[in-house]
């Protein structure tokens, strides 16, 4: 009797704990973004906060401009684990500025990039496209899928931060007036569609996209030269804002990247040790263009991926996370 006596109060201990950990985290809502590397990290931080650190965790999934304003005037979710910050930097900025936003991890991932790519074969067959200007010359290289008689350039799809930058970087390349007509794809699936066509059956492509994707790594596909160089006035008051408020956008290069874990000003102090997680949350392209490569072969979701990253990259993770919380995950694995 004694010794039954004392299991449950071990047990009730446990219980205790687990809920007291639970209670101290709270309800944490992580933003999560409507592509493969934005499902990855997010469920990743879901589980790792979740049965590391006890948080009880929801989703909010939604694209770049939707989400930072929902976090911005709504005050959800908690933080969004990859944001892709360049069309919304001057919103970014004055939030950060007034305390609402803090850019929590500066880089969850070392090499992200984003710009315009065209396919390995057309640049092969056509070794004198070496800048966007030789490109642009050739619109009959790249035909549209609904007007030959126009070059097809692959935009993102509504909502979306990079759409803003390349309607006005098609205007100041003057592409319409050249023989180009933007390709509209409804979804982010559908945009992969139409680079997943090309790359299977070897036919052109040329639009835009960003590594580390699935999509960049599987069909080789190749960098544009912009022939141009880069203005941050031009970029943040004109190229990333809407066509109606860019008046006059100018001929720029991508800007460099900033991918950003972005939270509430207020997580930090109302939950510190998620905070510090989601702070030394670190990947480089390589490690996370492993899953997801593993995710689209398997065709896996995000949190497939995620745990089969920590099943498999103790290693890494466990830089991340407190000696206590590592053994608990591994636990929930």
């Amino acid at each position: 009797m004694k010794k039954i006596f004392g299991l449950a109060l071990a047990a009730s201990a446990l219980l205790i704990g687990s809920n007291a950990q639970a209670a101290e985290c709270g309800d944490v809502v992580i933003g999560e973004m409507n592509w493969a590397s934005g499902e990855f990290l997010a469920r990743l931080d879901g589980f790792i906060l979740k049965e590391g650190y006890g948080c009880n965790v929801s989703y909010l999934t939604a694209g770049t401009t939707p989400q930072i304003t929902s976090m911005n005037e709504k005050g959800t979710p908690d933080f969004a684990s990859e944001v892709w910050a360049n069309a919304s930097k001057t919103l970014i900025d004055a939030a950060e500025a007034e305390g609402r936003l803090i850019r929590l991890n500066p880089a969850p991932i070392n090499g992200a990039g984003e710009g315009w790519w065209i396919d390995p074969v057309t640049a092969k067959k056509h070794p004198e496209l070496k800048t966007v200007d030789d490109i642009l010359a050739r619109p009959d290289l790249f035909p549209h899928p609904e007007d030959s008689s126009k070059g097809g350039f692959l935009n993102c799809p509504s909502g979306w931060g990079c759409q803003k930058s390349n309607n006005n970087l098609f205007r100041a390349f003057d592409m319409e007036a050249k023989g180009w007509k933007m390709i509209e794809p409804g979804s982010g699936a559908a945009m992969k569609g139409v680079i997943a066509k090309a790359g299977e059956r070897g036919q052109p492509f040329f639009g835009y996209y960003w590594a580390p994707t699935v999509p960049i790594g599987k069909y080789n596909l190749q960098p544009v030269d912009f022939n141009s160089g880069y203005d941050a006035d031009n970029w943040n008051n004109c190229i990333a804002l809407g066509v109606a408020e860019c008046k006059n956008p100018k001929r720029s290069r991508w800007t460099a990247s900033e991918v950003v874990s972005l939270a509430q000003g207020s997580f930090i102090s109302k939950k510190p040790d998620a905070a510090n997680y989601v702070k030394a949350r670190t990947l480089t392209v390589p490690q996370l263009g492993k899953y997801l490569k593993y995710m689209d072969a398997n065709q896996a979701s995000g949190e497939d991926g995620a745990i089969e990253f920590l099943l498999n990259e103790e290693k890494i993770w466990s830089n991340w996370v407190t000696p206590e919380a590592a053994k608990r995950i591994k636990k929930a694995l």
